[in-house]
């Protein structure tokens, strides 16, 4: 059987699946995800999140399990809807990270402070997980 080709049809095929995959990336850029570093040392880990214009009421944390999570939505501070924008690249909407805690670290006493839009949280490690000197005898 033989089928008859149009590139009319493969070009509407392209540009449905070029459309598809532009609102698909519109939907995630929409989406807030805050930058994180994790810094390890001896006694302890810190993760700093990055939540410019997020008061510590507007954040979430949570311990369950071996797992910490931090929540939050970051809402749009435009002023009037009526206001000509000629850009908008700040990130807004609801956000969750997840990071699983190590058994090394102490989860009872894990603490949270906020400064100037970044998040600091302070994971200690258990003391029998701290690395400590052996003293050689003679």
């Amino acid at each position: 059987m033989l089928v008859h080709w149009t590139p009319f049809t493969d070009l509407a095929r392209l540009r449905s699946e070029v459309d598809r995959v532009f609102d698909q990336r519109k939907s995630v850029e929409e989406l807030f995800r805050p930058a994180v570093d994790i810094v390890e040392d001896a006694e302890k880990i810190l993760i700093s999140a990055d939540l410019p214009g997020l008061t510590q009421e507007q954040v979430e944390l949570q311990v369950d399990k071996d797992y910490l999570t931090l929540k939050g939505q970051r809402v749009a501070s435009r002023a009037e809807e009526s206001e000509h924008y000629r850009r908008y690249e700040r990130q807004v909407g609801g956000f969750e990270r997840s990071f699983r805690i190590p058994p090394t670290v102490n989860a009872e006493k894990i603490t949270a402070s906020m400064k100037d839009g970044v998040l600091t949280l302070t994971l200690p490690k258990k003391p029998e997980a701290q690395p400590r000197q052996i003293k050689i005898n003679s």
